[in-house]
């Protein structure tokens, strides 16, 4: 009985400092600054994804890391190149309805990558966001012309913890596969090549 007063102790006691210091209200959003009828006319030839390195990482254990970059899914390594990684995998992805004949690039600068500590993924209960922002343009590959001004797009997305986030791994769902799966359908709904994914929540996250 003691053992399980504790943990639920951890867990309110996270929930209360996780509310206290974190956004509520999130969004996916983007500008309509992209014609569908023009851009059915690219092709996406090749996706540059910049992120900064005076973005700050945290490797810090704790329910809500003051950082840009929070990425504990990946073993301890280089978080600028695995968020690289993670980002130009989706664009790809969400660009590829794109078939036309004029070659273009997109390109891409990220501004915050905040998934979950380990902490907040094991203890907390109906909290949690991935926090992602990020500028993207596209540019015309012969001319580097910019075909689209510079545009930022939100693409937050509810995080899976506890319990929750167990059941989902077991399915193969992790942090990274539905990171990449809402990021590519972001980009497509941008670009005009899939389903308008812009809406808002509410959740204590971060």
């Amino acid at each position: 009985m003691a053992k399980s007063f504790t943990l639920a102790s951890m867990v309110l006691v996270g929930s209360l400092g996780l509310a206290g210091c974190s956004s509520t209200q999130w969004s996916t959003n983007y500008a309509d600054v992209i014609d569908p009828a023009v851009a059915k006319a690219w092709r996406v030839v090749d996706v540059d994804v910049s992120v900064p390195r005076s973005l700050t990482v945290s490797e810090a254990n704790t329910f809500a890391p003051d950082a840009d970059i929070v990425w504990r899914e990946f073993p301890y390594g280089n978080r600028y190149e695995q968020v690289d990684a993670i980002i130009t995998t989706a664009a790809k992805r969400g660009a590829a309805g794109l078939t036309g004949t004029r070659d273009v690039k997109l390109m891409i600068t990220m501004q915050q990558f905040h998934a979950l500590s380990e902490k907040t993924r094991a203890v907390l209960q109906n909290s949690g966001v991935h926090d992602i922002t990020f500028t993207a343009q596209v540019f015309d590959v012969a001319t580097n012309t910019p075909l689209s001004p510079p545009d930022l797009i939100k693409a937050d997305l509810i995080a899976f913890v506890g319990d929750q986030a167990v059941a989902a791994e077991k399915q193969g769902l992790t942090q990274k596969v539905r990171i990449t799966n809402h990021v590519a359908a972001v980009i497509a709904g941008w670009l005009g090549t899939g389903p308008d994914v812009r809406g808002d929540f509410k959740r204590n996250g971060r």
